[in-house]
Order: structure tokens, then sequence, then C-alpha cells
């Protein structure tokens, strides 16, 4: 039988007082700090409305983050601490105790209801760093705002669920009081009439994170364009599957890539599906200002001056992930890649080249600039049907790299039988050879083979040198 921790003194005072509604509400001006968190936890979890808009009331730390002890969407405790908050919003004079600035609806942090209370204390006060941090995101800090309301959104193409209309609604109407800040949008949506509703509720310089995941057309990107140029502190952005209007097709590709001069804080940018990019990609990437972080072209078509362009991109000079995978290469000069390792050579942790169709004479051109990514910790390389000679080669020159810890290769060519099965004869006396070159370079890594799609699932199967399957 297990033995469970006594409940503390403070635990069983703030239980005994959600108890007794008509003790708690008088005195609560003079409950010690620390028995906040976990006496608003208490009412929470007991429904008790009164008691929590009271304590809204007199909440004594600089934020409350509701979000991380929702969980999801509640409209009714959402609906009592508004109201609570109305109550000091509408007082001309603040109460003596009142430090609350921000309403947290996302779900993140939750380690506030967890931790001991000296450490809630500390860490939720004005002057505290880690919350500093957070409302530095938000620009718009110099407008005398008496409060934030920070939250996550996903705009789908069904109608806003009852919590978003609520909350809508009463930002709206107390506008010059409140101060809505988005920090993660996700649009799923294709209609530009709601994403702009939503986007006017919103201080689009508190975005830090967009992802656009939607079947647009080029003339829809252009109007959606001039949003995100006023979300001047994105870091990171998502873009998939816009297809092309051969009409007007270079003014929307302008209207949209000229918003990238505004955004000096971007660092991660992901582009899959994206029809425009060929003979475009230099237009995209010559307008950012700052060196990106992250660069992932996910099956797209590139032409072999886009890489050239890639390659003497300013932007990239401190990269580290490039994800290049569904690229066709095949047909490429292998220099304009050689240049982009080589470019990124002193910084570059993550190489992604799935599916680029990559030959051996190519690879054999770019390994001497991938033998000094000397950061590089994750190579994936698998969909390139290479031959056991070149790849062999290959480890060979990334056991110089003492970083690299993960490698995925397709299992080479000779491995297969003319019938394109697995001949597991080849690949047992392939991986037996592997194992010994590994062994007498002492360098052990983790190194993952993948074999061709399974006819069942879809997918590839990958194997480890010790014979064992490693998923499917």
């Amino acid at each position: 039988m297990s033995l469970q921790s006594p409940p503390r003194l403070l635990e069983l005072a703030g239980q005994s007082l959600v108890r007794n509604e008509a003790l708690v509400m008088p005195p609560l001006e003079e409950v010690p700090v620390e028995l906040f968190p976990p006496l608003f936890m208490e009412a929470f979890n007991r429904r008790r409305s009164e008691i929590l808009k009271a304590m809204v009331q007199a909440w004594p730390f600089f934020r409350l983050p509701l979000g991380s002890l929702m969980k999801t969407p509640d409209l009714e405790t959402l609906r009592v601490v508004l109201e609570g908050l109305d109550v000091l919003l509408a007082q001309k004079v603040h109460p003596r105790r009142w430090i609350l600035q921000v309403l947290d609806l996302r779900n993140v942090d939750e380690n506030f209801w967890v931790v001991e209370s000296e450490a809630m204390t500390h860490a939720y006060l004005p002057n505290a760093t880690s919350k500093r941090k957070t409302v530095k995101s938000c620009l718009s800090m110099g407008r005398q705002q008496p409060l934030k309301v920070f939250i996550d959104l996903c705009l789908k193409e069904t109608p806003l669920d009852e919590f978003l209309t609520y909350l809508f609604l009463w930002v709206k109407q107390r506008k010059d009081l409140v101060h809505l800040c988005c920090t993660k949008l996700s649009i799923f949506a294709t209609r530009i009439q709601k994403i702009r509703t939503v986007l006017r509720m919103v201080e689009l310089d508190c975005i830090q994170v967009v992802e656009v995941n939607c079947n647009w057309k080029l003339s829809m990107l252009a109007r959606f364009a001039p949003y995100l140029g006023e979300m001047i502190n994105l870091q990171k952005l998502f873009s998939s599957k816009y297809v092309s209007n051969l009409e007007k097709k270079d003014r929307f590709i302008a209207q949209f890539t000229t918003q990238f001069c505004k955004l000096d804080h971007l660092q991660r940018l992901y582009m899959n599906s994206v029809s425009f990019l060929e003979g475009h990609l230099d237009q995209v990437l010559r307008c950012l200002k700052t060196p990106l972080e992250t660069l992932s072209i996910t099956n797209c078509l590139l032409s072999e001056s886009d890489l050239t362009d890639l390659s003497h991109c300013p932007s990239i000079s401190q990269l580290k992930n490039l994800v290049l995978s569904g690229i066709t290469l095949s047909d490429f000069s292998p220099e304009p890649l050689h240049l982009l390792l080589e470019k990124v050579a002193a910084t570059l942790q993550t190489l992604d080249l799935d599916e680029c169709g990559i030959t051996d004479a190519q690879l054999t051109v770019i390994l001497p600039a991938l033998s000094r990514c000397t950061q590089l910790t994750t190579l994936s390389f698998c969909g390139n049907h290479i031959s056991k000679a070149t790849l062999e080669n290959l480890l060979r020159h990334t056991h110089r790299l003492s970083k690299l810890s993960l490698e995925l290769y397709d299992v080479p060519l000779e491995s297969y039988s003319a019938s394109g099965t697995i001949c597991w004869r080849k690949l047992a006396r392939f991986r037996a050879e592997l194992r010994q070159i590994l062994k007498d370079l002492q360098q052990p890594k983790r190194i993952l083979f993948s074999t061709a799609l399974c006819p069942r699932c879809g997918r590839s199967a990958f194997y480890d040198l010790d014979l064992g399957q490693s998923c499917c």
C-alpha cells in the first residue's frame, strides 16, 4: 500500500475557504498572496462562480494563466472571469492590490498551478523576467491598455465556436480598455471575409507564428498579404498549397513577397506545395532583412537557377535547419547544391534531402562540402537511390562529423532483386560490411536504412544496423 503525503496546511485552508463562500468573500483582500493559486484552483474545480469572480478582482499577480487551467475552452468559466474583470475595468480608481495586466487563455505554462507558492509569487510579479518576455512580444505595450488578453487562434471553415464568439464580442465592446493579443495564428479557412473579421480584432504586431494551410489562389494570397506585413514580430511562417493564377501572376507574387521586407524578426520559413516558387525563389528571399534559422521548401518545383540564387542568398548565411525534400534535383548540376552547403557549413545542424532523386555522380560532387558541415546532427537522405559504393563513400565522409548522431538512407540499389523486391541475403551482407566499416572508423552512430514504399501501408520500413525493423 502506498503512502500519500498529507495535505499541506495551505491546501486545507484553501479548501475550507472555498467550502464557505460567506467566509471567503469579505476578507479576500487580506488573504495571503501564496494562497491565491490553490484557492483559485479549488474554486475552479468546484465551480464556485462567485468566488472566482471575486478572486479575479483581487488577483495579486501580474498574469492569470487561465488557459492552462481550463485545458479546453470553457465558456462558463470565461464568462465568470470576464464579469469579474468588468468590475475592475469599470472602476476609475483601481484597487490597491490590483496588478493584473495579462489574462492568458493559451494552454501554456501550467507550472504556475503546480510549483511551490514562493516560486508562484516571484514568477508572476510584474518585474519578473519570464513575464516581461511574454509581454515584450507585443510592441503595443506603449499604448495605455489596462488589460491584455492572450490567445492562440485556429480559423477553419466552420463558424466560430461559442467561446470565441463571446470573447470577441466582449473585446469589441471594450476596445479602448482591452488589448487582444494572438501569438499563434493557424488558418485553414478559405473565405477572406472571415479571416479579415478576425484579424481586425487582434493586434497584428503581437503575432509570432502563422500557419496558412489552404488551397488558395495567388489572388487570395495577395489579399492576405497586407495583414502579413503588419505582423512585424513574426518569427515563423508556414505556407502551403498555393495555386498559381495565370493572369496577373507576377503582380500577385510581388504583393506577397514585398511584405517580407517588413518582417525583421522572421527566423523560420516553411513553404510546402507552393506552385509559384519556380523561377521566383529569389524574389521571395531577397526581401528578407535578417538571417533565417530554418528554411524548409518541400514538394515544390524549382529551377536550377532558383537553387543557384539560394546558394547566394545573404539570409541563409546562419542557417541551422535546411529542408529540401520532394524537390527534384536529378537533372540539375550539383554545383549549386555544393555551393549552398559550403555557405551554411559553419552553422547547419539538420539537413533533409529526402526524395530529391540525387544520383551517385551528383552526390560525389557535394560530398566535400557536406563533410565540412561540422555542426550537423541529423542527415536524412531517403528517396535517393544510390549504389553501395557511393553509400560507403558517403559514410566515410560523414564519419568525420563528430556531432552527427542520426543518419537516414535508402537501402542501396544492389540490395534489390531484378523484380524490385528486397533481397534479404544481400542486405544482410551489406549491413555486416557496413558495421565493419564503422568499427574501423571508430565512430558509432545511429544509422537507419529505408526500403521502398510498403504496398500495404504506403510507407517505408526502416532498419538499423542490427537487422531490427524500426518502424513501418
